[in-house]
């Protein structure tokens, strides 16, 4: 989600879309070309100094420039100075620093270019500290615009990548907090506020124990803002005074800022609106001398939301649209929708209610365009909502007739008509009853089905299946990209065909998990040995299974048997006709079995929580309904003749009869 859609017909017609915003970029392709005579002598000694000793350490590099690193003028010099000598730790760093305060000033394109050049740079040096580093910084500018899936791959990257060594430095302990709190933060933007919590939560106790108290700050913010969403304002208040404190004992400007203006919305929503007046004004001039047009924008809608509480409605509107025009300028959709949002109520103040419904509407557009990127990752959640709201519906349908039904019964005193009407009633509600009975299967199917699709298409699985053919695309090995992405592509459609069925057969199962092991195969270097043995007398088309229901047996084969173990990868699957009640499919491993996965699993920071073996279980139990046999499912430890862990062996037996 890169932002909001631009659209000509913005009812603000005194707001413009600047031409010139291409300008932007122009900082990132002109040379660092500073004359030495602009630089102070003694910053001209830092650097130098710095360049020769070529410490790789994020910390050396930040204690000999931290009380510059804001300068942009002496960071591009110091970047400059050190690509001549092609000391690329230094470079990453003052690219980073100069990313972070273009950042703080909402000039996110320099912003993004310059952390991608830092990138660049840190891996040319192959310094893991300052990959991980450059990846949150791109993470962070690319969540600020909303750009939510983007964000999410750069901090899954960086965590990932900061877990790759055994022991972590100070540097990448912090980082690794960084990670946390930015995908947290992507959680939060997601709405999903209690995930978001926990992970905060454990950023929290990270920082705690390094000492950070810009990290705790930070982390207390963020847990505020999820409380305030979720409707719990007490807490949140308490969150946010908690993050203060730590802003005034660091004396950070930008966090007292941040801080209280959040407190300010918490009061609005409190009816203490005087007071929230109060804050916001002094909050509004440090915000705008701090230059963050980010926080600016939703100072000035803050504000006006209090002043149009207050009846102050022609200062409110000018603060309103304020706000909106930095957050158009600046392309900051959350805020637009926001401002337009309140726009909307002031006009209905103003008695003006066309001008409130066009305003309203534009905020409905706004905030359409930023679900729009969400529903990529959940479209099923959007489908099984409008499922169960059809429903809800009808049963709002029928509740209104029913009640018709009431109102005539009251009206008519002949006692034949009334017995009459009252057997009409009595069916009606049977019937109501009934479709209610129907329609709680329909929604428990309707969730196994959105659990299991879920399942299926996790990000995770998608994303790293991405960028695995990228790799292909990188290295120029264009016959395998196209190869494996026609593979994806077909796996994908298989998906999500198969998720509107309730049974296939048993050859399109296994064409799809054959598509599904060769796209996970990919990461794993072919070495995967997959076969599928079919005992001969079996029709696989004559059989018929619920749909895409091996998937998540296959893949706690591969991620939690086969991930850690170095060669020799084999996973078969063998289908036999048991008896005519069963046909058995056993699906063989040999990886390090569960007990060792369990261990590797708890020692995990974020643990992934797998829920695909009971959403089968319950899809098995639903489809073995229409038989005279239930299914069964075991999972069996294989041991070798020295009684240590060797595999595991899953049989489900599926019902024929």
């Amino acid at each position: 989600m890169q932002g909001t859609k631009k659209n000509s017909s913005n009812p603000l017609r005194y707001f413009y879309w600047p031409i010139a915003k291409l300008a932007c970029f122009l900082f990132t392709c002109l040379p660092f070309s500073l004359h030495s005579q602009d630089i102070p002598k003694e910053f001209i000694k830092t650097s130098d100094s710095l360049i020769f000793k070529a410490p790789s350490a994020y910390t050396e590099i930040d204690k000999a420039l931290r009380t510059n690193r804001r300068d942009t003028l002496l960071m591009r010099y110091f970047a400059s100075s050190a690509a001549k000598k092609k000391y690329l730790d230094g470079e990453a760093y003052a690219l980073n620093q100069l990313g972070t305060k273009y950042r703080n000033i909402s000039k996110f394109s320099v912003a993004i270019e310059l952390h991608k050049k830092a990138l660049e740079a840190a891996d040319k040096a192959n310094n893991l500290e300052l990959k991980v580093y450059s990846l949150n910084m791109l993470s962070v500018a690319y969540r600020r615009i909303d750009a939510v899936k983007t964000a999410l791959d750069y901090a899954q990257e960086a965590i990932e990548l900061a877990e790759s060594v055994p022991v972590l430095t100070e540097g990448l302990k912090r980082s690794k907090n960084v990670s946390l709190n930015g995908i947290g933060n992507i959680y939060q933007n997601l709405k999903q506020y209690k995930v978001a919590i926990e992970i905060f939560e454990k950023s929290l106790v990270l920082e705690e124990e390094l000492h950070n108290k810009l990290g705790q700050a930070i982390n207390n913010q963020n847990i505020g803002e999820c409380y305030e969403e979720l409707g719990d304002l007490r807490t949140a208040l308490n969150y946010y005074r908690k993050s203060l404190a730590f802003n005034e004992e660091m004396n950070n400007d930008m966090g007292r800022v941040i801080c209280n203006n959040s407190i300010a919305q918490v009061f609005i929503k409190q009816k203490k609106t005087l007071k929230a007046k109060e804050i916001l004004k002094t909050t509004l001039s440090k915000s705008i001398a701090l230059g963050d047009k980010f926080i600016s924008s939703s100072v000035f809608i803050n504000l006006g939301w209090a002043q149009m509480e207050l009846g102050e409605l022609e200062a409110s509107e000018e603060n309103l649209i304020e706000g909106i025009r930095l957050s158009v300028k600046y392309d900051l959709p959350r805020s637009q929708a926001i401002g337009y949002n309140h726009l909307s109520n002031l006009f209905i103040k103003k008695n003006d209610y066309e001008k409130s419904l066009l305003f309203y509407k534009r905020s409905k557009e706004i905030e359409d365009d930023i679900t729009n990127e969400t529903n990529v990752r959940y479209v099923n959640d959007v489908l099984f909502r409008y499922d169960t709201e059809k429903k809800n519906s009808q049963i709002e349908a029928l509740a209104r007739e029913n009640e018709l039904v009431r109102l005539k019964l009251r009206k008519n005193e002949n006692t034949l008509l009334i017995s009459t009407l009252l057997l009409a009633l009595s069916s009606l509600i049977l019937y109501i009853l009934y479709r209610q009975f129907q329609l709680k299967n329909e929604k428990k199917l309707l969730t196994l089905e959105q659990s299991m699709l879920r399942s299926q298409m996790n990000p995770h699985f998608l994303f790293n299946s991405l960028n695995s053919i990228k790799l292909y695309i990188i290295n120029n090995e264009k016959k395998n990209a196209v190869y494996y992405l026609n593979k994806f592509s077909k796996l994908v459609r298989k998906i999500l065909e198969a998720s509107s069925l309730k049974e296939i057969s048993l050859a399109e199962e296994l064409e799809t998990i054959e598509l599904y092991m060769n796209i996970e195969n990919i990461r794993f270097s072919n070495e995967i040995d997959f076969q599928i043995n079919i005992e001969n007398g079996i029709d696989p088309n004559a059989i018929k299974i619920p749909s895409l229901i091996l998937q998540p047996f296959l893949e706690n084969a591969i991620w939690h048997g086969l991930s850690t173990r170095e060669d020799g990868k084999s996973i078969h699957i063998d289908i036999k006709q048991e008896n005519d009640y069963f046909t058995t499919i056993a699906i063989t491993d040999n990886g390090i079995g569960r007990a060792a996965a369990e261990v590797i699993k708890e020692n995990k920071v974020l643990k992934r929580k797998s829920i695909g073996i009971d959403i089968t279980k319950e899809r098995l139990a639903n489809f073995s309904k229409d038989f005279q046999n239930t299914y069964e499912v075991q999972i069996i430890d294989l041991y070798d003749e020295n009684k240590k862990p060797c595999g595991t062996t899953v049989i489900v037996s599926i019902p024929t009869i």
